[in-house]
C-alpha cells in the first residue's frame, strides 16, 4: 500500500475515543479495500455535539450532530497533492448509536470511519445502486477487521 498521511485531532476528552493508531488501521483498511493505491493524506477531528450540530448545519441545512461528516477535497487538478479530504467524527453521537444499536464502541468507531474515508474517495448512497455497493464494500471491509456486518 502507498504512503498514508493521517492527521487526528481530538476537540473532546480522550477517554473512551479510539486511538489514532486504530484510526489508521481503519483509514488503512478503507483503502485497501476501495484499491486505492496512491499516496493517500487526510484529517479527521473527533467533536463534540455541538462542534458536529454547528457543521452539519453550515454545510448540509440539517441542524442536529450527525455522527460522520466527509469534506472531499475540491483542488486544482494541477496541484496533484495526496490530500482527499477531512472527515469529522461526533463522539457524543458515535457513543449513543452503538448503544442503542447494541454494538461494541470500537465496532461502531470502525464503521463510520470507513464509511467517511469512502466518502472522501467519492463513494456515496443517496442512488440505491450507489448505496448497495457502498454498503457491499463496507460489509467487506469491517469482515476483514473481524467486525459483524453493521447493516444485518
Amino acid at each position: 500500500m502507498s504512503t498514508l498521511t493521517l492527521h487526528v485531532g481530538y476537540a473532546v476528552p480522550r477517554a473512551g475515543i479510539p486511538s489514532s493508531a486504530s484510526f489508521r488501521r481503519w483509514v488503512e483498511a478503507a483503502l485497501r479495500g476501495a484499491r486505492r493505491r496512491k499516496a493517500t493524506e487526510l484529517s479527521i477531528r473527533i467533536v463534540d455535539a455541538d462542534e458536529g450540530r454547528g457543521l452539519n448545519r453550515d454545510y448540509r441545512g440539517k441542524d442536529y450532530a450527525t455522527n460522520v461528516l466527509s469534506f472531499e477535497a475540491d483542488l486544482p487538478p494541477e496541484l496533484k497533492l495526496p490530500l482527499i479530504g477531512d472527515m469529522v467524527i461526533c463522539a457524543p453521537v458515535v457513543a449513543s448509536e452503538a448503544a442503542e444499536q447494541g454494538k461494541r464502541p470500537s465496532d461502531h468507531w470502525a464503521h463510520l470511519t470507513v464509511h467517511g474515508t469512502l466518502h472522501l474517495l467519492g463513494y456515496d448512497h443517496i442512488v440505491a445502486a450507489e448505496a448497495e455497493a457502498m454498503e457491499a464494500l463496507e460489509t467487506r471491509i469491517l469482515a476483514g477487521l473481524g467486525i459483524a456486518d453493521p447493516y444485518a
